[in-house]
């Protein structure tokens, strides 16, 4: 771990997750969606996890599993749409399932698509999804938070550690948006993102904050969660109330025209 410095995968993962992130907020204000995707073995991934939580004591192991509760946290923060998209071949496992579950919506494919040689999609939690570890803003991990109010869910989640759930099951556990075959897949993603690149940035900015932040209310979801995405963005803009926006138009029979920047 420490031999491999900068190079090792989970701290070279959170890094370039992390520098990506931030390169959308600050440099590409007119994106409305981010779609989060990934490539490889499960296995893996569930692999360097266990190894990082036999080396919980080891400051390096402790960094990086700091350095993925800040950028799971920035991800969750951040004002554009988000989804994911588990496709054949994925490696939604562990860690790198947070997100799956951070995502506004996510879909999953069930079996193959035609000609497609690579493994089904499948999802694996991790004790990581569960132990609180890499916990949102609100305290809460974020499957918590997904079944506020419904804790049979959540021990129905806790059972199926180290399962490969394939699309079905996910969707049954909760744990995904959508499960849909190769004939609707293409068309409902594509619904999607054009709806969301339609609507108010400003209103997605607040009702996505709302939803994303279920549960206990804490000084940093205040800040960030709340304040920051209404009063500080909403309340200063004129996509709502300006000469052409939602509420002047409103009744009028002509469109509102949004800008479309986000925060």
């Amino acid at each position: 771990m420490v031999g491999h410095g900068a190079a090792f995968w989970p701290l070279e993962v959170a890094r370039e997750l992390d520098d990506a992130i931030l390169d959308i907020r600050l440099n590409e204000l007119d994106v409305a969606a981010i779609v989060f995707k990934s490539e490889g073995d499960p296995q893996t991934v569930l692999d360097y996890d266990l190894f990082l939580d036999r080396q919980a004591q080891h400051w390096l192991a402790r960094e990086i599993r700091l350095k993925w509760k800040r950028v799971l946290k920035r991800i969750d923060l951040t004002s554009r749409s988000l989804v994911a998209l588990i496709e054949p071949g994925s490696c939604f496992a562990g860690m790198l399932a947070e997100i799956v579950f951070a995502a506004d919506r996510s879909y999953m494919l069930i079996g193959s698509r035609d000609e497609d040689n690579r493994p089904p999609a499948r999802i694996i939690l991790g004790g990581v999804n569960l132990s609180g570890t890499l916990a949102m803003s609100n305290g809460l991990d974020r499957l918590r938070t997904r079944f506020l109010g419904e804790p049979e869910a959540h021990d129905n989640a806790r059972q199926a550690i180290g399962q490969a759930l394939d699309a079905r099951a996910a969707e049954a556990l909760g744990l995904v948006t959508f499960a849909l075959d190769d004939i609707d897949w293409d068309d409902e993603i594509r619904l999607f993102l054009e709806e969301r690149a339609s609507f108010s940035p400003d209103s997605l900015t607040g009702l996505e904050s709302n939803l994303r932040f279920a549960g206990p209310e804490t000084m940093e979801t205040k800040i960030f969660a709340r304040l920051t995405a209404w009063q500080n963005w909403i309340f200063q803009r004129s996509n709502a109330t300006g000469e052409t926006g939602a509420l002047s138009r409103y009744g009028t029979g002509r469109k509102p025209e949004f800008d479309t920047r986000r925060t």
